[in-house]
């Protein structure tokens, strides 16, 4: 064997002693079959051939070999690094930030020394990411289950930390002095797919923290999140001001600065994360209507900014919250899906072909079209009174023969002879419904006018 050989032998007796000193005691194993020189590095057993099957079966493994096969530009390199991997050329891999190192042997017994190295990760940008995972309780329990979700790599993005490689950043050393990707880092690459798969902080650590710093720092920064002192200290610990009392603040109101702008209102509702995860959700638990439970949310998010910044917002009445049963049929409305909206029906005490009725009625007027479709009431005779009015001056002394022949009971005004009714409700509009395969279904938004409301009716039926 040539001298480079003997340099290599040597590299890997000494990954084999120093193993065997962790094993005694002197360092830290892990449950995973790692061997943990120090807590910034870590060494990985050369894996069995990989023949028959992928190198990565999780989508951020995937999303690494993607990288490196987008960066290559020797697409025979890659086949034989490939080649190389399956077939357990690949020795025990060192992890450490900002490097991958193995040695890999080719058929003929050469050893080479191959390294990929990948840029770490800033102090700021660790700052913004742990920041960012420690405010989502998501985001570190997928961590510790070790799953990385596509949203908490969508989330640090929007941070500002990529935490995934990208065209270019797997960067290659190879003791074979090629200047690209040659089969050697090739092969180190796809075996590090396989590692990414058992565990995401493999990616983390070569981003520049180990994982038990990591998990340390979350703890911390989740104790201080949850603290009862942590709204009355500011940065560094320090105290921030007690406040000040209500009769103390208004009594000062013409000496205080004035109020700051309010915020922008986005040009459209946020997109909240994709739950579609490597790991499968716990019993009971409906990924889909999650997703759409948190659309409906941030749609009505939206809608309650949108309403907080216009004119007058202040003299508008606070809107009762929703009965269940009148909130189902305004997520069904959102059009959930067949699945989601057997629930939704379930759940408000209807059938399917109720809650149809009731998410047409919600979608001509809301919580008083609902109203008019469910309940039967007799006016007071006030309101009687303004009702018989109404319909008295509807038409016109020379539409007479226009003016059609009601049949009253309660709230309800049905043209004789036919299938069209006119209902009257609470806030004094008229609401139109026609006669479906047997069921008063509505017809259309309400009006001021009965001749108009019945107007469009009329003409459908007629």
């Amino acid at each position: 064997m040539n001298d480079r050989d003997d340099h290599w032998d040597d590299h890997r007796d000494d990954g084999r002693d120093e193993g065997r000193d962790l094993d005694r005691g002197e360092g830290s194993g892990s449950r995973d079959g790692t061997r943990e020189r120090r807590a910034e590095e870590r060494t990985f057993d050369a894996m069995p051939p990989a023949r028959g099957r992928g190198f990565a079966r999780t989508w951020w493994g995937r999303a690494w070999m993607k990288a490196l096969e987008d960066t290559a530009l020797d697409g025979e390199q890659l086949r034989r690094g490939r080649k190389y991997a399956r077939e357990g050329a690949v020795g025990a891999v060192s992890v450490r930030p900002g490097r991958i190192t193995a040695v890999v042997r080719e058929l003929d017994g050469t050893a080479y020394r191959a390294d990929v190295l990948l840029q770490r990760l800033s102090g700021d940008d660790w700052d913004r990411f742990l920041g960012m995972t420690v405010e989502r309780a998501g985001h570190v329990a997928a961590l510790l289950d070790r799953d990385m979700p596509p949203h908490l790599v969508e989330d640090a993005a929007a941070a500002g930390v990529d935490l995934l490689p990208g065209i270019g950043d797997l960067e290659p050393e190879c003791s074979c002095d090629a200047w690209d990707h040659c089969p050697h880092t090739a092969a180190l690459c796809y075996q590090v797919a396989r590692l990414l798969d058992l565990d995401p902080f493999v990616l983390l650590l070569i981003r520049g923290r180990g994982e038990r710093e990591l998990l340390d720092e979350l703890q911390v920064r989740s104790a201080a999140l949850a603290s009862p002192q942590r709204a009355t200290r500011g940065r560094g610990g320090a105290r921030a001001p007690e406040g000040v009392r209500a009769e103390r603040a208004f009594a000062a109101r013409d000496t205080l600065p004035p109020l700051p702008a309010p915020p922008l209102l986005p040009c459209e509702p946020g997109r909240p994360p994709t739950l579609d995860t490597e790991t499968p959700p716990a019993p009971g638990i409906d990924v889909a209507a999650l997703e759409f439970l948190a659309s409906d949310a941030a749609l009505r998010a939206h809608r309650l900014l949108a309403a907080a910044l216009s004119a007058g917002h202040e003299q508008h009445p606070v809107e009762e919250e929703l009965p269940a049963e009148q909130d189902a049929v305004r997520l069904a409305a959102g059009g959930p899906g067949a699945r989601i909206a057997a629930r939704l029906a379930s759940g408000s005490g209807r059938d399917r072909a109720d809650l149809a009725l009731a998410v047409r009625a919600w979608q001509y007027g809301g919580r008083a079209a609902l109203a008019v479709l469910e309940e039967e009431w007799s006016p007071e005779p006030e309101a009687l009174a303004r009702a018989r009015t109404q319909l008295a001056e509807a038409w016109d002394e020379d539409e007479e023969e226009a003016r059609p022949r009601l049949r009253a009971r309660l709230n309800r005004w049905t043209v004789v002879g036919t299938d069209a009714q006119l209902r009257y409700g609470r806030h004094g509009r008229w609401w139109p419904y026609r006669k479906e395969r047997g069921r008063w279904t509505p017809a259309g938004p309400a009006c001021q006018d009965p001749a108009a409301a019945l107007a469009t009716v009329l003409l459908s039926v007629g």
